[in-house]
């Protein structure tokens, strides 16, 4: 069942519209398969083999407390391996469902001994009725971007869950120094479109009360020079003529150099929606 009267919204309509650029067109990335392909092939490439992110940590930590080892998960795009690698360690049967070649080759090169593992070279939205069988846990972290139909994508995690459909992702706020930027020099921004809180309207509107979980993250980035941190953390703002002096400002409270490296903490959060799936 879908909600529906006369103060319905169409979220999904809202989450298309936040997937364009802010000046309303939409990237190309979200709509060129191969341009896609390539970002993943050359983020691929810069990585030392099973490198993650520190703070993704934390997250699996809270997936985690929904897994038991004898578990069959789904994870819908995996990218360089965040979660299917401690996955792999905890679930007795894994299966990877990513759009990008590169991503699956990248993993399955790392886990060539795990036989409990699978492959699907597929775009999770696009998925065919009988192309997967469900499993106990269905998750996602941050694949979501490029899902123009993001209903029959929810649907398929409701559908192909026996237990649990766990969808992640990182949330705000955006790094401070764009906050001063924003509000003390008047410069547009780049802030997030789309966020957490649309997939909690979206399962409304389908009937499904979702849990949600906040996680504190932080995460610290180093520059080599200032010029790289100054050119990096510019690139939020939309207007191409600032003024470099008023990034100095707006940095300068937030950084901090340590032997000639310049360093930013950024704390924010992630979101955790979940939910029993919904017959």
């Amino acid at each position: 069942m879908t909600r529906k009267g006369p103060l319905a919204i169409d979220y999904e309509a809202l989450w298309q519209e936040g997937m364009k650029d802010w000046h309303g067109h939409m990237p190309e990335r979200m709509i060129d398969d191969t341009l896609e392909e390539q970002f993943w092939a050359q983020s691929i490439a810069r990585k030392k083999i099973k490198q993650t992110d520190p703070y993704a940590t934390s997250i699996y930590q809270e997936i985690e407390k929904w897994i038991q080892p004898e578990h069959s998960v789904i994870e819908i795009g995996p990218g360089w391996g965040n979660y299917t690698f401690p996955l792999a360690t905890k679930a007795r049967q894994l299966t990877c469902v990513d759009s990008s070649e590169s991503v699956l080759q990248y993993l399955a090169a790392c886990m060539s001994n795990q036989s409990h593992i699978s492959y699907v070279h597929a775009k999770w939205e696009n998925l065919a009725e009988e192309e997967l069988m469900p499993h106990d846990i269905v998750v996602g972290v941050n694949c979501f971007y490029r899902m123009y139909e993001i209903k029959v994508a929810l649907t398929h995690m409701n559908r192909l869950a026996k237990k649990r459909a766990i969808i992640g992702m990182t949330t705000g706020p955006i790094q401070p120094h764009y906050e001063v930027l924003y509000e003390q020099y008047g410069y547009a921004i780049k802030f997030p479109r789309r966020d957490y809180i649309e997939f909690l309207n979206l399962l409304y509107e389908m009937d499904i009360y979702a849990e949600c979980k906040i996680i504190p993250l932080e995460r610290v980035y180093e520059y080599e020079t200032y010029d790289q941190l100054v050119t990096v953390q510019s690139k939020k703002i939309l207007q191409a003529d600032f003024e470099r002096s008023h990034v100095e400002q707006a940095l300068a409270p937030f950084i901090e150099e340590r032997d000639g490296r310049y360093y930013y903490r950024h704390d924010f959060h992630a979101a955790l929606v979940s939910w029993e799936p919904k017959l």
